[in-house]
């Protein structure tokens, strides 16, 4: 009989919390113990003041006053300590547990098998960086917790020495306060969940806008952009207002209730100094712990509106790290030649789409809809999950599902229309750590039409790139991407638009180069260019014409230049 195999446990803000104290326990419990000496010590300063009043100033006792004043500077010189080396662990363990989850995030997003998530590149940068550092501060809310209820604690003890009532006032008032506050801990967490939300949505949006600013302005869309994110970042300011004012609201309303408590016992305590229950000095005792109670209950207070924004971060963490795979790496082998074949696919606009690239064939693409052409280098990368399109795409005659995914990634490379990259060098950027010869650098340079990029500058391929590429004009980043693509010499290589912010005399040499680098007859590779270029399907073998999701249109550029007007009018306007 087969035991039923356990689904596994879904992940969830609450258990990301949990493996943090978790794997930081050792430093969270030693931090809040030297945090728990503090708030003693803290505690103990009115109770000695109390104690120095009372048995050397009132008594005129010289040689009692000199031991006291040495006792407390001693219990200052500890107190100070107690908190420095508390604080040091803490914020140790913090920075250590943020960097392992945004390490953690990072692998996840980087994952060959993908992350099958709905949040942008901009929102995943968030969650990797400010979410994974507020998930963290779990920590420092415990710790700081269980100090602030030692303080409330000794203070109670060391007002029921002096007199039971003030005492029993301290700790049933206090566990009233807290339970009050408790009551709106849930509202302050979902508001703070919406607001992170809305932010990270917004910095998402404005990374993107920024790094596609370009494009914007090519088709003047950057006013329909610069509005739609004006009403986003608005609605964001909306959400953070309202966090704002729930959170003023609680911390106003904490902070007035314990003044009161505290009020109430500096009040009664002078009430009894003057009916004579208590001496002077356990006045000042009393005074002193009344006014310093306040700081463990503002403390404690305003915990709950640190965890409710600590909560929202774990639970979008949880979001990435939690999400499924979109590719099933349960393959095996490789494919044993390099022909592309795509079989009655239908996906995004693609309707029943079919297609065959022999092996080392150039083979151009043009699709008379931009988004025909997006969605078939999204199936060809083989990054899409099988549930997620109808028909089969195959490499070498075996379908993407049953080769291994390792195989895929070393086999093909779809290298997209928007591409980025990445701060370094020139020579970095091309060569993506992969150890390449000078010759043959200087090859894949030409091809690219990468050659002025690196005369342009004095150091050559050490030329310093900053993130995104940034530094480089439009067609000096889509040259390098280029280059990049051409380094890797992946067996089947597909390149969606790559010239489109170059010149024709430039694109002209990239086709040439592209043709002479990757088909040559002993060493014939598979390139796929989906482009409008008249002069990349110049040098093609064939090309195929896309409308309406499928090919409407097969053969060379000449015989389609000739016979076919929308061909002309997409490719020779």
């Amino acid at each position: 009989m087969a035991v039923p195999v356990a689904a596994p446990t879904p992940l969830t803000g609450s258990s990301i919390l949990r493996r943090t104290v978790m794997r930081q326990r050792a430093r969270m419990i030693i931090s809040s113990l030297f945090f728990c000496v503090h708030q003693f010590c803290e505690t103990m300063v009115p109770v000695a003041i109390g104690l120095i009043v009372g048995r050397a100033i009132d008594t005129g006792d010289g040689r009692a006053m000199i031991i006291s004043l040495i006792a407390l500077a001693g219990l200052f010189v500890v107190l100070s300590y107690a908190y420095r080396f508390g604080a040091r662990i803490i914020v140790v363990a913090i920075e250590r547990e943020a960097h392992m989850m945004r390490v953690e995030v990072a692998g996840r997003v980087l994952d060959p098998r993908g992350v099958r998530t709905d949040l942008v590149s901009g929102e995943l940068l968030t969650v990797s960086t400010s979410d994974a550092e507020k998930t963290s501060w779990i920590l420092d809310v415990i710790a700081r917790t269980v100090a602030a209820i030692t303080a409330t604690v000794v203070c109670a003890v060391a007002l029921l020495i002096i007199d039971i009532p003030l005492g029993i006032a301290v700790l049933v008032g206090t566990p009233v306060i807290m339970y009050l506050l408790q009551r709106a801990a849930p509202l302050l967490t979902r508001t703070a969940t919406t607001q992170q939300a809305e932010v990270a949505r917004v910095s998402g949006m404005a990374t993107d806008l920024v790094s596609g600013v370009r494009p914007l302005r090519g088709i003047g869309a950057e006013t329909a952009a610069s509005v739609r994110f004006h009403e986003s970042s608005r609605t964001a300011l909306g959400a953070t207002m309202k966090m704002a004012k729930a959170n003023s609201v609680y911390v106003g309303f904490s902070t007035t209730v314990s003044a009161l408590l505290s009020v109430g016992i500096a009040g009664t305590a002078g009430l009894f100094a003057l009916q004579g229950r208590i001496s002077v000095g356990e006045l000042i005792t009393v005074v002193g712990l009344s006014q310093f109670v306040i700081e463990p209950l503002t403390t404690m207070s305003r915990l709950p509106g640190v965890a409710a924004i600590v909560r929202g971060s774990a639970d979008r963490l949880a979001l990435v790290l939690g999400a499924d795979h979109v590719l099933n790496d349960s393959g095996t082998g490789a494919p044993t030649s390099t022909e592309v074949a795509v079989s009655g696919v239908t996906y995004r606009s693609l309707d029943g789409f079919d297609m065959s690239a022999a092996p080392g064939e150039l083979l151009g693409v043009v699709a008379l809809r931009a988004q025909d052409g997006e969605a078939l280098a999204a199936v060809l990368s083989g990054q899409i999950g099988a549930d997620d399109y109808l028909g089969t795409v195959t490499i070498g005659g075996r379908a993407f599902g049953d080769l291994a995914l390792h195989e895929v990634r070393r086999t093909v490379l779809v290298e997209p229309h928007n591409t980025d990259l990445f701060a370094g060098t020139v020579r970095t950027n091309v060569t993506a750590g992969r150890d390449r010869e000078d010759h043959e650098l200087d090859r894949i340079l030409v091809a690219s039409a990468a050659t002025d990029v690196v005369e342009l500058h004095e150091r050559g391929l050490d030329h310093a790139v900053t993130d995104r590429g940034a530094s480089l004009s439009g067609g000096q980043r889509q040259r390098v991407a280029l280059a990049r693509a051409l380094s890797v010499a992946a067996p089947v290589l597909v390149l969606h638009d790559p010239t489109t912010a170059v010149d024709a005399v430039t694109e002209h040499s990239i086709a040439t180069g592209i043709k002479d680098l990757r088909h040559v007859v002993e060493h014939a590779q598979t390139t796929v260019l989906i482009t409008t270029s008249p002069a990349l399907l110049a040098v093609t073998h064939r090309v195929l014409v896309v409308d309406d999701g499928r090919v409407v249109a097969e053969g060379t550029h000449h015989d389609l230049a000739l016979n076919d007007e929308r061909y002309r009018e997409t490719v020779l306007r």
